[in-house]
């Protein structure tokens, strides 16, 4: 008997994966009836009718930032949880809470059903009011939705979304034909929700209290509405703007073409809903691998691109074939076009939801108000420019592109150097400060081990300087400060003021909380933690891990351990203070040889360490957005600054 390796033996990329060929296997089925759903709605009413049906059901997405809310709250939480038991009690409370919300939203579009019913333009205020029921039953069908996400349900996520779509295409078609029009659709669609909440089996019952506390619901919920509310609006109020700003059959056509965002944003959906609660179910470390970002993304980017560029080919025969002749476009945007475009803008779109999610799982992610800021802009910007369909849609491809640079740049910064877990708690002591040393000290420390550097060839001639420094000397001072500078003015310029410096002594212990910086050699070996312990592991561990050139140099410094012949200058490391991780500024490589080696070598090391309570500040000890933009504003004001120049002035004034 072969038995089955548990689900967690995979890893993170390739449970991503299996996950998104399930919800994708459920979207594509999903989306081949929501597709014939259009298709004989668009047939049968027209696209007045159409866009009326099509107006009704987008203020239902509209509110599903209050159901998707509940959805990816309860996901996240319930995936978080470890037993099944907490997993219940997280869901049993949050069901009961998305019940009372449901309701409220019910009651209040019911109450204002003639206000609604006037702005889209609707001929029947049943309509609206057949909408109130469907959002009674919609909201608490996210937080059991989400129930089934957060204990990997896929399938049977997949299955409810494929049984909701037949309901709502079934129920449209039989209630047509009955001569309901417009009423029947907005009925079946009510229909479609109630019974995809029926047919969903409870989570088991419990006794036990929420594991949530109620603080980091109300965050996790606040967070998610802020979210959603952000993503409603970007996907669907265009359709509501163009059903008030244009005439009916232009709302119609524009209905239409929306709808192959829905389908593209579908798809992107069925792999954020992959990866969401298996992001948010592992350790901080696994999930900062940049592989498993990558896998969700090209996964969204693949899929996408690939349904843009079938729509550009695609005849516009095709689209007045399945939706009526009342759907042609005359001119140079025509249907096919106005589609690619659209599709082109849900797919920027998407990467943009599978980064501000992917953050999400694990933190409060500011991301999500950046979105609805986005959100914001895209309605202002449709209201001030909506002369025609592509204008319209021209001014969503344009923000759509400027909202993922805005979310993708910080989070790319963050993941290749954030700091991560550096200390773990309780295991950390503070370092021994052995003596109080000059600033001189330590440039004279710097400069020793780098002078063998090309950049110092030319100034072989005052290597005595450099070896055996009289720091007594002033001239001399300046002289090894200017060196310095040829190759490190603006690294050195990044340190904050009046830094102390000292000697410090570091025991093996102490190693565990000290870390790389985040450079790109050391990306692989560290599995997302710049820990010097966990890189050395992973170089143990896997020798392809370090590209050629930094393997070499580790092994010509292990050479010079084992020989002693070789002699190493200080290792420079900064912190906040004594109490606090350090991160090393200079002597990475010295120290994985150290490491690498005998235990003796680590303790033939020297180390200095700049401490400042300012040192978040510096880009080199905590690396944003922030101090990054501070760094390239002072790589700009040092270009006037020559340090060759100030180093022959020296030498000509002792000549």
């Amino acid at each position: 008997m072969v038995n089955t390796p548990p689900a967690h033996s995979k890893t993170l990329q390739q449970r991503i994966l299996s996950g998104s060929v399930i919800l994708l296997s459920g979207s594509g089925l999903t989306t081949a009836i929501n597709l014939a759903y259009n298709v004989v709605i668009a047939r049968c009413l027209g696209p007045q009718g159409y866009g009326q049906a099509t107006a009704v059901y987008t203020l239902l997405i509209l509110l599903s930032a209050i159901t998707l809310s509940f959805q990816i709250v309860s996901s996240k939480v319930v995936a978080q949880q470890a037993s099944v038991e907490a997993k219940a009690a997280v869901d049993r409370d949050l069901h009961r809470s998305a019940w009372g919300c449901g309701l409220l939203a019910a009651a209040v579009i019911f109450l204002f059903r003639d206000a609604i019913a006037a702005y889209l333009q609707l001929p029947d205020t049943l309509l609206v009011a057949l909408l109130a029921i469907g959002t009674a039953f919609y909201v608490p069908l996210g937080s059991r939705r989400g129930y089934m996400q957060g204990t990997y349900g896929f399938y049977r996520l997949a299955l409810n979304l494929a049984i909701e779509g037949a309901v709502r295409l079934g129920g449209s078609c039989l209630l047509i034909q009955l001569g309901y029009g417009v009423r029947g659709v907005v009925a079946a669609n009510t229909a479609a929700i109630a019974v995809a909440y029926f047919v969903i089996a409870p989570a088991p019952r419990t006794r036990i209290e929420n594991p949530l506390n109620l603080l980091s619901a109300v965050r996790e919920i606040f967070q998610a509405v802020v979210f959603f509310s952000g993503q409603v609006l970007i996907n669907n109020s265009d359709i509501v703007l163009v059903k008030h700003f244009f005439p009916s059959e232009i709302a119609g056509i524009y209905a239409a073409v929306a709808m192959v965002g829905r389908v593209i944003f579908s798809f992107s959906s069925a792999v954020v809903n992959t990866t969401f609660p298996l992001v948010a179910g592992t350790h901080h470390e696994e999930r900062k691998d940049l592989r498993v970002i990558a896998t969700s993304l090209v996964l969204v980017l693949f899929i996408g691109f690939g349904l843009a560029l079938s729509l550009f080919f695609a005849p516009t025969w095709l689209w007045t074939t399945l939706f009526g002749s009342g759907f042609k476009i005359a001119g140079a945007y025509n249907i096919s076009t106005l589609l690619a475009l659209y599709a082109l803008t849900t797919v920027i779109y998407s990467l943009s939801v599978v980064i501000v999610t992917f953050e999400m799982s694990y933190k409060i992610a500011n991301s999500s108000w950046v979105q609805l800021g986005f959100s914001v802009a895209l309605i202002a910007g449709i209201c001030r420019y909506h002369a025609s369909l592509p204008q319209v849609i021209m001014v969503q491809l344009v923000l759509m592109i400027v909202l993922f640079i805005f979310v993708a740049i910080p989070f790319l910064i963050s993941s290749l150097t954030d700091p991560k877990e550096m200390s773990i708690p309780g295991t950390y002591r503070p370092i021994r400060l052995i003596r109080r040393v000059t600033e001189d000290e330590v440039v004279a420390e710097f400069l020793k081990s780098d002078f063998h550097s090309p950049a110092f060839r030319e100034y072989e001639a005052l290597r005595n300087l450099v070896v055996t420094p009289n720091f007594d000397d002033a001239s001399e001072n300046a002289k090894r400060r200017a060196l310095l500078f040829i190759r490190h003015l603006s690294l050195w310029k990044e340190l904050p003021p009046n830094t102390d410096w000292y000697e410090v002594e570091l025991t093996h212990d102490d190693l565990i909380n000290i870390r790389a910086f985040p450079r790109a050699q050391w990306r692989r070996p560290a599995h997302g933690n710049f820990s010097i312990t966990r890189i050395v592991d992973g170089i143990k561990s896997r020798q392809d891990s370090l590209d050629d050139q930094s393997l070499a140099k580790i092994n010509d410094i292990s050479d010079g351990f084992a020989k002693e012949t070789s002699s190493f200058g200080s290792l420079i490391l900064i912190g906040l203070n004594e109490y606090e991780p350090l991160t090393v500024l200079d002597g990475n490589h010295r120290l994985v040889a150290a490491m690498l080696g005998a235990l003796e070598d680590v303790q033939r090391l020297r180390f200095m360490c700049g401490l400042s309570p300012r040192m978040m500040e510096c880009c080199w000890y905590n690396t944003t957005p922030g101090t990054l933009f501070r760094y390239g504003k002072n790589i700009l004001l040092n270009m006037i600054r020559k340090p060759e120049d100030e180093l022959a002035r020296l030498l000509q004034d002792v000549s």
